[in-house]
């Protein structure tokens, strides 16, 4: 796949989704600061594209300062952390909509591994290491498998296969599945720790 109609494809994706759902953003941002104290925007340091680290953005779901409370960096089903809006924007995967602004920066691309933390990527193995040959991706092929359901291995896996068997025909099925998802409200990707285990 050539690297620059990749890149042109993102930034035409990325551009195109913000414009249409910046009315939806501008909401969401006014009643997360209604309804708990803290910013708004949420943003944690992720290992992107050849080890680089980077700050993913994402619209906060959870009570300010919620990583230094309870479990830390994991999350589970009916965390008291997470805020009752803050529910309904996982749940909708709206919360990962600034992820698009990663995209724009040439951080992120549309379709690639789930960004992780470096504690997560210290711990990978030389194969494991080939999931950063390419750019983290806001949906990806683990994504429309299982997403964090999957033991983190498994998804490591299938993120390894996505980047041998990479094409547009694969990127466009990717795309198709991510849209099923989101009409049949699954979301796209649930957990800060992307099913690490």
């Amino acid at each position: 796949m050539s690297e620059a109609l990749h890149r042109a494809f993102d930034l035409v994706v990325a551009a195109t989704v913000l414009t249409v759902t910046a009315p939806v953003l501008a909401v969401a941002v006014v009643a997360i600061r209604l309804e708990s104290p803290g910013h708004p925007i949420y943003r944690q340091r992720r290992v992107g594209r050849h080890g680089a680290q980077f700050d993913v953005l994402k619209l906060r779901t959870m009570v300010a300062g919620a990583e230094a409370m309870g479990s830390g960096l994991a999350i589970n089903e009916g965390d008291p952390r997470i805020t009752r809006l803050g529910a309904l924007l996982r749940r909708t995967s709206v919360d990962e909509l600034p992820n698009l602004v990663n995209v724009l920066r040439g951080e992120m691309a549309i379709i690639g591994p789930r960004p992780t933390i470096p504690v997560q990527v210290a711990q990978y193995t030389k194969r494991q290491r080939g999931r950063l040959a390419v750019k983290p991706g806001i949906t990806g092929w683990a994504q429309v498998h299982g997403r964090a359901s999957l033991p983190w291995a498994e998804r490591i896996e299938l993120d390894l296969w996505y980047i041998e068997h990479r094409s547009w025909r694969l990127d466009l099925r990717i795309l198709a599945c991510t849209a099923r998802a989101l009409i049949g409200s699954d979301g796209l990707y649930k957990g800060e720790t992307g099913g690490w285990r």
